[in-house]
């Protein structure tokens, strides 16, 4: 370990960062290395870009290798896999060593409290924060006490530590539904943590507001800072607190927080020091502005969740009257206090007061947001697009304003607000008209208060979904708007055909679609406007305009667009292509998302020239692959191209060879060069491909399989859905030549030594061994069961979660209700009474019979079907001592016909692309930090493994009735002992099944 800081250096290098990384994760498995590590980092004599990669290195194994995965597999095992050897990989961090470094973080982040060790500091403590999230309670049962001993009195350096670290780890909580486990963690903390916590916000109020009670502490400035620093870091855990529910220590302070004119948020809110309000030019926000947003955020929390608590004094109205006064006639214009200004809006218009005072002048342009429109015009949109919503910093004043109105028009005060605020409007027009060149900020504020008045209800994915009634929306768009929108660029200032832009995005569905249809010309031309966010909101809005729905079905078919979707795609791939370097071409993701949506719509209508437009994105996808940089663009780029093959082969499958000459390619030189934000893509596309053979798998294929079952390339989480979707492809199409090749072989290794074992990705796990029993011959299946069934039941015994339970019930299920010829639940049972006799009689009651009834609604025909087949054909099922559970199993599989309704199949008559509208939810997950990114346009529609059952009911009265002519009076028997079925008897043999 003595090279470890030249290995850390070399891995900041681009031209050593593999190699160091390999060798870091060699030299990681040695004991004592995590210590050894942190000690590094701790070390100030060393290299601070030494300490710092060491602190990164820490997180990223906090992150990716700490979770506790089952091991528990024996070399025995293995023997009963024929040619099998076990499965390699990074060792998992050794128990006495997490141990080790628990007991060391909290006095690491106390060393680290020098304001000079910030950044080497959050590093660490966001390892704190993630080895808390999986460790914390059961395996760091004195987290908590170690952070309150490690308070001071004195040493706000060290409290900061300390609350930053605390925050780390309860912030959490304010993400989270809340369940009986995150109580009994919250309570578990504030056992300890609540009481010293307020005598800390005590003493640190107490030296803000006067720092002569204690100056050695208070002074100088650098320590009446560190008082600053601690009492945001307080507001956010007091925040942490309450936000699911009022601890008794924080309620029965209540008056000493909130009375009006004493409380300390009351106090806080009018406090101001001069010696901390920093540069008037600086953007980063002050320290009291920061106390006071946090403040805020928790009044707001309060009167949305504590609403009785408040009314205990009139707070509320103290509260507002501060807040008029923070942001009354503008008293804060600067960009630093942008987060306390949009806070205090927020916060008005939750608490619902006459504030519309301070509205216009907040939704008027600065010349800031000007300066930003041509300056920075990736950022203006950002913020232009972003929700003003509780605990964001993305709001803007604007947003926040329109909050206030909309606030008021849903309060009842929808005709006084309208009338208030439509003067406003009028006056605004009218000033724009006596001078257009001039005025054109007046015409920009009007547009922007007539969107606000106008919504009562909005989502960022579906715009506006509810107006005010008083407010004729198209008439504005067609005296004030129209002109705009179809005005040649240039004549009008640019800002202004935004708005028109924005405005068409924003009340889409307000318009019919024969008025959309008459705009998408217009906005085509603004997609080859040379102003960014002209361009850039021109594709937002047809992309959303393309994705409007009535009820679950899309409004737009590829007729609709057929005459313009050429030149739509032309337009967006050249703004896409001359941004010139990988890190600008995808650096904007709203042309690519268009150039999708279009492909998605349009169809078919591409088949004569995909081959220009699939060569365009391919170069655009060799140019981005050597520096990713946009995970959202990636995602797009992918769906693109998916989309495209998907609808032009599914026309024309002769066109399939073309795609694939022209993408292995480019994806041969990601495997290679291992680029592994774009390999779980290329599994997905490569999966998609060879689904869409229909013969036997091409040799191009079958030589890549060898390399898909190699341990290294199942190391990447995010890989593993698409391998096991390939793999499943591979299974699917050439068992048999799998089988002879022993690779089956290898599939199941990766499944019982990869994935079944992990809570993560155990689900995966699952749907390759279904993959298998539903393709390979269950006489050549059998030599492996055997070891698959204990793989399963190892699990089920170290490491067992609901999940899991579920999982393993549908598998046995799947395998008994599938009609594939010898595999019966017989071939089942027998396999698992080989292990131990009886085995089976104990899954079923312990596992299998209480799961019944909780099956997702999806997977009921599934079950019904696998339950009858164990009920009837099992002969198992009619010896003891599995007769026992017969009638148990029977009655859990009537309750199932309670709601007959998901025991059929009622995709059959739906659109079989109709799941492409799961795109818009893929692409709010994207990004290189998510587990997966699935590609909506890669998937196919979900196969029925039961379709040969069309009538579940009748199946089993079928079923009961044959089993009852081999059996004779004991069937009856076993009917009349199952719980509250005669009912459903009685049904049965009303349709003609009597036993």
């Amino acid at each position: 370990m003595a090279d470890l800081p030249a290995l850390l250096l070399a891995s900041l290098e681009p031209t050593t960062r593999k190699q160091a990384e390999q060798n870091l994760d060699a030299v990681s498995v040695q004991p004592g290395f995590l210590s050894h590590l942190l000690r590094l980092v701790l070390e100030p004599s060393q290299d601070r870009a030494v300490r710092l990669a060491g602190g990164v290195y820490l997180k990223n194994i906090a992150k990716h290798r700490w979770e506790e995965v089952c091991y528990t597999l024996t070399i025995a095992l293995y023997s009963l896999i024929p040619n099998v050897a076990p499965f390699q990989d990074v060792q998992p961090l050794a128990e006495q060593d997490k141990a080790v470094l628990r007991s060391e973080l909290v006095p690491a982040m106390l060393v680290l409290s020098s304001p000079a060790d910030k950044g080497i500091r959050a590093q660490v403590a966001e390892s704190v924060s993630l080895i808390a999230e999986l460790d914390f309670p059961s395996r760091w049962e004195n987290l908590i006490d170690q952070l309150v001993a490690s308070l001071s009195p004195t040493d706000y350096n060290i409290n900061i530590g300390v609350l930053e670290t605390a925050h780390s780890i309860f912030r959490k909580w304010r993400a989270h539904v809340r369940s009986d486990d995150l109580f009994t963690e919250i309570n578990l903390v504030l056992k300890t943590f609540v009481k010293p916590f307020l005598q800390l916000f005590r003493q640190t109020a107490t030296l803000l507001k006067d720092p002569s009670t204690n100056p050695s502490v208070a002074t100088p400035l650098t320590n009446y800072a560190l008082l600053a620093q601690a009492m945001v870091l307080l507001n956010d855990i007091f925040y942490d607190f309450t936000c699911h529910d009022l601890p008794p220590d924080i309620e029965d302070a209540h008056a000493e927080f909130f009375a009006p004119g004493i409380g300390w948020f009351q106090l806080f809110l009018t406090w101001d020091s001069a010696e901390l309000k920093g540069d008037p030019d600086d953007t980063t926000p002050s320290l009291p502005s920061q106390i006071k947003t946090g403040i805020l955020e928790v009044a707001e929390l309060y009167i949305k969740l504590y609403p009785e608590q408040l009314q205990q004094s009139p707070a509320v109205e103290s509260f507002v009257q501060s807040v008029w006064g923070l942001i009354g006639s503008n008293q804060l214009p600067g960009i630093a206090d942008d987060n306390l200004v949009s806070q205090s809006l927020r916060f008005i218009s939750t608490a619902i007061r006459s504030v519309q005072g301070v509205v216009v002048s907040n939704v008027a342009l600065r010349e800031h947001d000007v300066e930003q429109f041509e300056d920075d015009p990736l950022e203006f949109i950002r913020l232009d697009l972003a929700l003003s919503t509780t605990g964001t910093d993305t709001a803007t004043r604007r947003q926040a304003a329109a909050d206030v109105l909309q606030a008021l028009v849903g309060s009842g005060f929808e005709a006084e607000t309208t009338e208030i605020v439509g003067t406003w409007i009028g006056t605004g027009l009218n000033e724009y008209e006596s001078n257009k060149a001039e005025n054109w900020k007046s015409k920009d504020s009007a547009v922007y208060l007539l969107t606000a008045l106008a919504t009562r209800g909005s989502t960022s994915q579906h715009g506006v979904t509810s107006t005010n009634s008083l407010v004729d929306v198209v008439k504005f768009f067609s005296d004030h708007v129209f002109q705009d929108l179809q005005a040649a660029q240039g004549t009008v200032h640019p800002i202004l055909q935004v708005d028109a832009i924005r405005f068409l995005l924003t009340f889409r569905n307000q318009l019919t679609k024969p008025q959309l249809l008459s705009v998408l010309p217009l906005l085509a031309q603004h997609l080859r406007s040379t102003n960014y966010v002209t361009y850039t909101y021109a594709a937002i809005t047809i992309d959303r305009i393309l994705s409007i729905k009535q009820g679950n079905h899309l409004i737009f078919a590829q007729a609709d667009i057929h005459d313009l979707a050429l030149s739509l795609v032309d337009a967006l791939l050249t703004r896409i292509e001359s941004a010139g370097t990988a890190e600008k071409v995808a650096e904007n993701d709203y042309l690519m998302k268009c150039v999708m949506r279009v492909i998605v719509t349009a169809r078919q209508t591409f088949t004569p020239t995909f081959e220009q437009i699939l060569t365009r994105l391919v170069a655009i996808l060799g140019l981005i692959s050597k520096n990713p940089s946009n995970p959202r663009f990636d995602q797009f780029i992918f769906e693109s191209i998916s989309g495209l093959m998907r609808f032009v082969v599914s026309g024309n499958a002769s066109t399939l060879p073309i795609f694939e000459q022209a993408l292995f390619g480019p994806f041969t030189f990601i495997l290679q060069q291992d680029v592994d934000q774009y390999i779980p893509y290329v599994f997905q596309v490569l999966a998609q491909m060879l689904e869409l053979h229909t013969a036997e798998v091409p040799e191009q294929y079958r030589s890549l399989l060898p390399f898909l079952l190699t341990p290294a390339i199942w190391q990447q989480k995010g890989s593993i859905p698409g391998l096991v979707k390939l793999l499943k492809a591979y299974l699917a199409r050439d068992s048999a030549g799998m089988l002879a090749a022993g690779q089956v072989a290898s599939v199941l290794a990766v499944v019982q030594q990869r994935l079944i074992p992990s809570k993560l990705n155990d689900a995966w796990g699952f749907e390759l061994l279904q993959s298998v029993a539903f393709n390979v011959k269950p006489d050549q299946l059998k030599q492996y069961f055997k070891a698959i069934v204990m793989t399963l039941l190892t699990r089920m015994q170290t490491s067992k979660t609901d999940k899991y339970v579920h999982l393993f019930t549908k598998f046995f299920l799947f395998t008994m209700a599938i009609n594939v010829d010898g595999l019966s639940p017989d071939y089942v049972i027998g396999t698992i009474e080989e292990i131990q006799p009886g085995l089976w009689s104990q899954i079923l009651v312990n596992f299998i019979v209480p799961q019944i009834p909780k099956m997702p609604t999806k997977e009921r025909k599934l079950t019904v079907v696998g339950v009858t087949r164990l009920l009837t054909q099992s002969t198992f099922m009619t010896r003891q001592p599995s007769a026992a559970a017969w009638p148990a199993t029977f009655g859990s599989l009537v309750k199932l016909f309670s709601e007959p309704q998901y025991l059929t199949n009622s995709k059959i008559d739906e659109d079989p692309h109709a799941g492409l509208t799961e795109i818009d939810f893929e692409e709010q997950t994207a990004g290189y930090q998510a587990a997966y990114s699935r590609l909506a346009a890669s998937e196919n529609t979900e196969v029925d493994p039961v379709e040969y059952v069309r009538d579940p009911q009748q199946f089993l009265g079928q079923e009961l009735v044959q089993m009852s002519k081999r059996h004779g009076q004991s069937v009856k028997a076993m009917i009349e002992a199952a719980p509250d079925v005669g009912p459903f008897i009685q049904v049965l043999a009303s349709a003609g099944y009597v036993l």
